[in-house]
């Protein structure tokens, strides 16, 4: 039991991070219906924010941290924002493959253009929030954990927050519903989901600077993995809900934690990928989603 315990403690620490990164995508589909697969070098590229800001601190602190994580959100949400003015507004009214490939073009572009700029070797993070072990019972818990598992509920209170009890998300509630009604009501639909990528790619920039934080070893590649397990927990939870996308990341780090801890470890990666299969053959909505008739 105590083990089991421990490793439900990780899995969560985990999940949370994986969560992050699947409200962005949730975003993005819940406005535009469609996914965008440069947000897991988004990531990457708040991690390597993180890892210049944090080194221009002496020490690791609390203070010092929730600003480098901070400066980083701002960073990679202005980052956001221009590659949906560049990359997505003008093949707004084109086909989703487009779209989908011109998202692929724009994330090989990041990837490549990182290796570029940090270099391929791996980079060691620095220590931006304090780091302590606590044991009881057997049970081993890191302020790591903590700091994760704090951030990621007061970053999902906060965008509950601005999605159900603020204007604009209002506004970006009706623009999901229907974005010419949205228009005609006076609403700025470019501003809108300019807005929405911006807010997605702080969330993943949050996100990347918690797993440099856990995992302290960064690389240009680093968003390839993560990206895709939170695009399959989005798609878990049930794709433009975000309820559902916390809900699919926890389930997914979960899971794989217990897996890695098991004897079919070797399953670890894959797992993430047959449960994807699973829920669109038998709940393609996701598990808390709900399936929504195409207008034509």
């Amino acid at each position: 039991m105590t083990e089991f315990v421990q490793q439900l403690i990780n899995g969560l620490s985990l999940g949370s991070m994986y969560a992050l990164i699947a409200l962005g995508y949730t975003l993005v589909y819940g406005v535009l219906r469609f996914i965008n697969f440069a947000h897991s070098d988004i990531f990457m590229v708040g991690s390597f924010a993180g890892f210049y800001l944090g080194r221009g601190f002496s020490g690791a602190s609390l203070g010092g941290g929730l600003f480098v994580m901070l400066c980083a959100m701002l960073l990679c949400a202005a980052l956001g924002i221009l590659i949906e003015r560049l990359a997505y507004r003008p093949l707004r009214n084109r086909s989703k493959l487009t779209v989908l490939i011109t998202a692929i073009g724009v994330s090989l572009l990041l990837e490549n253009a990182g290796q570029l700029i940090f270099g391929v070797n791996p980079r060691a993070f620095p220590e931006t929030f304090p780091s302590r072990t606590f044991e009881s019972g057997g049970l081993v818990l890191s302020s790591k954990d903590i700091v994760v598992l704090v951030v990621t509920v007061a970053l999902l209170g906060g965008l509950q927050f601005v999605v159900h009890r603020t204007k604009i998300g209002t506004a970006m509630r009706a623009v999901a519903f229907n974005p010419q009604a949205a228009a005609l009501m006076g609403i700025n639909i470019n501003f809108i989901i300019s807005f929405t990528f911006g807010l997605g790619s702080a969330l993943a920039a949050a996100a990347g600077i918690l797993w440099a934080y856990k995992f302290p070893k960064i690389d240009p590649l680093m968003g390839i993995t993560p990206g895709l397990t939170a695009f399959v927990a989005a798609v878990l939870g049930g794709i433009g809900n975000i309820p559902g996308a916390a809900l699919g990341g926890l389930l997914i780090g979960v899971i794989e934690t217990l897996v890695r801890g098991s004897r079919w470890s070797t399953w670890t990666e894959a797992i993430a990928f047959v449960l994807l299969i699973l829920i669109l053959l038998f709940r393609p909505a996701g598990l808390i989603g709900k399936l929504q008739p195409e207008k034509v």
